[in-house]
């Protein structure tokens, strides 16, 4: 998304997820600001921590489908900037 990143990520006990995002953002920006001279995110992030009983698949497909409903692609394989790093998308659709 042009605007707003989604990321569906699972940790074991005791992981850190302050930590990760911070190492994310801090790793993901620093090319990006040396060439366009401005950061690439905001400060702050917004997560939400999935229950054992919520389908994970379902919140998989939300994100896969964003594209679709911005109107940025008229499928989730069409969008050149979604990926996975555990299935092809078409395994998550």
């Amino acid at each position: 998304m042009p605007d707003h990143l989604h990321l569906l990520v699972a940790g074991d006990e005791g992981a850190d997820l302050k930590e990760f995002v911070r190492l994310f953002k801090s790793r993901s920006s620093y090319h990006y600001k040396k060439g366009a001279g401005h950061p690439l995110w905001q400060r702050s992030y917004y997560d939400r921590v999935l229950r054992k009983d919520e389908d994970t698949r379902a919140v998989a497909r939300y994100i896969l489908n964003n594209p679709i409903r911005r109107g940025l692609a008229r499928s989730a394989e069409a969008y050149p900037f979604i990926g996975s790093f555990v299935a092809p998308v078409a395994d998550w659709l």
